[in-house]
């Protein structure tokens, strides 16, 4: 099946279509660009940072891959802000209607933006999770070990986390519509609460982190330390996060754009 476009020429339609138009949306504005090279610069300045105090304080050895898993709570706001503006930004110049002329399949929306700004942020995870060990490495000074096969699970898991903050950030966006207002519940969950929870701490306080996207991320991220649970439900509480931000986000655009 195929639609025609303003100027005529023939374009995939259905999912395909939507995937593709998702796609040029993406890229087409400058924001894509400048967050995903803060997310580079994060990566950076906070893996030295890590393997720097890791070395002057002589911290027990431990994989060079902690360093760039670590950065993730920073630099998953570089997805977050791209997710979010992908969604809200659509609802602030009200080009949103056309969106939803031209793909009137309100399921399909939703999943094009999450599938392509998820595959998007894995990749661009694996990245920040290279550049960050090599710079790690540098400044662990001796203070780290190096697995190739270590490494190399622990760059994945970074791309799988930020995939997973990618999806859960875009059906936060479509429930709020303003950035603001997903940001601020965004931020909180993937970062004040996690922190307020471990800075007060106590078992019962950690058990609740362990819960939260960024508690059970870390834990799948992270190597050689200690984990309440194995990697895969890690991975399931992090994904049934996503899934209830994505269903919430349906919900709202059927309900308010039916």
């Amino acid at each position: 099946m195929t639609t025609t476009t303003p100027s005529g020429r023939g374009a995939p339609g259905g999912f395909a279509g939507a995937i593709a138009s998702e796609w040029t949306k993406l890229w087409s504005v400058r924001a894509a660009y400048l967050c995903l090279l803060a997310g580079l610069a994060i990566t950076g300045v906070f893996t030295y940072y890590y393997a720097s105090i890791a070395r002057i304080n002589e911290h027990p050895m431990e994989p060079v891959g902690n360093a760039a898993a670590s950065s993730a709570v920073l630099s998953q706001f570089a997805v977050v802000i791209l997710a979010t503006v992908t969604v809200t930004s659509e609802y602030a110049t009200g080009s949103v209607r056309a969106s939803l002329l031209w793909v009137p399949r309100r399921h399909r929306v939703q999943a094009a933006k999450v599938l392509v700004v998820a595959v998007v942020s894995f990749a661009v995870g694996v990245v920040y999770a290279v550049v960050g060990t090599a710079v790690a490495w540098g400044a662990f000074d001796g203070r780290a070990s190096f697995e190739a096969g270590t490494t190399l699970r622990q760059a994945l898991a970074v791309g799988l986390y930020l995939a997973l903050v990618a999806a859960l950030a875009v059906g936060t966006a479509f429930v709020t519509r303003h950035p603001a207002g997903a940001l601020s519940i965004l931020v909180t969950l993937l970062w004040a609460l996690p922190t307020v929870l471990l800075g007060v701490g106590g078992p019962e306080l950690a058990t609740v982190n362990d819960s939260l996207p960024h508690g059970a991320g870390d834990h799948f991220m992270r190597a050689g330390i200690g984990v309440p649970y194995a990697s895969a439900t890690a991975v399931l509480i992090v994904t049934a996060w996503a899934a209830a931000a994505h269903l919430a986000g349906l919900y709202v655009l059927r309900r308010r754009d039916a």
